[in-house]
């Protein structure tokens, strides 16, 4: 693991997401999916990984 944030790919923030999300901890595993589809150029990739990791505090009713 890299200590400069800048380094990190789309796979990292992914493989922490997906972590994240099986510990329990959905809201930082968003935060951290959001990240990772910010990062990739293709819109219907980054429209993927965000319904993947749907946004916790969001009311849906």
């Amino acid at each position: 693991m890299t200590h400069d944030p800048a380094d990190l790919t789309v796979a990292d923030y992914l493989d922490a997401a997906h972590e994240m999300a099986t510990a329990g901890r959905p809201f930082l595993a968003h935060l951290l999916a959001e990240e990772a589809a910010r990062r990739v150029d293709d819109p219907a990739t980054a429209r993927s990984i965000r319904a993947q990791y749907i946004d916790p505090t969001t009311e849906r009713g």
